[in-house]
């Protein structure tokens, strides 16, 4: 017996009635190992279909449920992609979203921490999508000591994966199509010209046509490779990460927190991001070029909850991949990026939510303005890229510059600025104030910084 992967729903039915204990479910896939004896009782009872002989053949369970054409297809389902959708639907375009997992929102490689003013513009505030109301931030310097700071405006956990489902819903309502499950395999090209995506959708293969092609596929973005635009990072611009989501511990739920050094997270730092007094995510970014000698991001993770929380409960573990560095491109010909996939992240937080919608604002406005002026090329889809080098291309670039600098740190200088820090009254820290004491020996970044934190206080 063997599972089809692309039905298979993780549901556990399967596992319920194993008499043999030969199926395995972890949070992403099912298995069945060697003590299986073939009885089928597996098989018949899945309600997906999902499991199947080895000798059977392979056959076609689904059911055709999206056209043929659109005039435009998106690869990814997260914040950026459903921005980017509902934007262009709203302004009467068809629309495919294309998303690899059973939903939306899953699985969560992300702490899922936003400001209030980076979401306000895109969804209405919701309950249920919030886990943790944060005003705060503790920060730690490798000698002990730390610093609070209150002065830069509210913010939230989330639950993403409410959150994204929300996100999906409202760009389903503007009247795009979502087909999950369906993981995006070629881009169509003929005559040297892409012409659509080729997927996977429940043992199938589809071709679906379209006039515009849009990978919000992640830091791995395949479309974007399979368009020609290089996305390919260097070690030291990207952080290789590790969460855990734990209960069991005690926190203040409005702080969050974060720990900095070399015994910590070289090149990066330690989160936790509090979704009740009990339960939080925990994790560690490292830079890409720090992992020398096997000591990986869970490596450090798991020293600092064996010395701070050794009793805390580990419900689930993450992995993923953070870029820090603007891409050179992302957008060529009829193809564009968003999100991750364009590396539209912070550089210094590798906060990603906001810029991923920010960007799908700025793409879906500029798609919709190609396809009403029957004209998709290059000079007109280009406005997207002048759109995000105008609110945040150039700050992502000061602060990756800022990044390299802060991350160079020796310990003795972290704790010297927490030190400081600790000396400036509490309605006067900020992170203006934070770098301000960071740069205080370079005047000619922190007037850089200055004028950085200006503009953005203005968008």
């Amino acid at each position: 017996m063997y599972i089809d992967k692309n039905l298979c729903d993780i549901c556990g039915t399967c596992a319920a009635v194993c008499r043999r204990n030969a199926i395995l479910i972890s949070e992403f896939e099912v298995f069945i190992d060697n003590n299986c004896k073939e009885c089928g009782l597996c098989k018949s009872i899945c309600p997906a279909q999902a499991i199947k002989s080895i000798s059977e053949d392979s056959l076609s369970y689904s059911k055709r449920t999206v056209g043929d054409y659109y005039d435009v297809v998106i690869v990814g389902a997260g914040p950026a992609g459903t921005v980017t959708a509902r934007y262009i639907a709203e302004n009467g375009f068809s629309v495919l979203l294309l998303e690899r997992d059973a939903e939306p929102g899953i699985p969560v490689r992300c702490a899922e921490g936003v400001s209030h003013n980076g979401i306000i513009p895109f969804i209405d505030i919701d309950e249920k999508w919030i886990c943790a109301k944060i005003d705060g931030a503790r920060l730690h310097a490798p000698n002990g000591e730390s610093v609070e700071m209150y002065n830069n405006g509210t913010g939230y956990v989330l639950d993403r994966r409410v959150f994204d489902r929300a996100l999906a819903d409202l760009a389903v309502s503007k009247g795009a199509m979502l087909q999950t499950k369906s993981d995006a395999i070629a881009l169509i090209k003929e005559n040297e010209v892409i012409t659509g995506v080729k997927f996977r959708h429940e043992n199938s293969i589809y071709e679906v046509k379209c006039k515009i092609v849009i990978g919000a596929d992640g830091v791995e973005s395949q479309v974007g490779k399979w368009a020609g635009i290089d996305t390919c990072l260097k070690p030291a611009d990207i952080e290789t990460c590790c969460q855990y989501t734990v209960n069991n511990i005690k926190l203040e739920s409005h702080l969050c927190q974060f720990y900095f050094g070399k015994d910590v997270a070289p090149g990066g730092y330690l989160w936790i991001f509090p979704k009740s007094d009990t339960q939080a995510n925990i994790g560690v970014g490292i830079a890409g070029d720090r992992t020398s000698g096997g000591k990986g991001p869970r490596y450090y993770l798991d020293l600092f909850m064996e010395k701070h929380y050794p009793n805390a409960s580990i419900n689930y573990l993450v992995y993923g991949g953070v870029p820090t560095r603007a891409g050179n491109s992302f957008i060529k010909n009829n193809v564009m990026l968003v999100g991750d996939a364009a590396h539209q992240v912070n550089p210094i937080t590798g906060g990603g939510t906001v810029q991923a919608m920010i960007a799908g604002k700025f793409c879906g406005e500029t798609v919709s303005k190609a396809l009403k002026e029957n004209n998709i090329s290059s000079k007109i889809l280009n406005e997207y890229h002048d759109k995000w080098e105008n609110h945040f291309g150039k700050y992502q670039r000061f602060l990756y510059s800022l990044k390299s600098k802060f991350f160079g740190f020796d310990d003795t200088k972290f704790n010297t600025i927490v030190s400081i820090c600790k000396r400036i009254p509490r309605d006067e820290l900020n992170l203006y104030r934070l770098f301000k004491e960071t740069l205080s020996e370079d005047p000619l970044m922190l007037a850089q910084l200055a004028g950085s934190f200006i503009v953005s206080k203005l968008k």
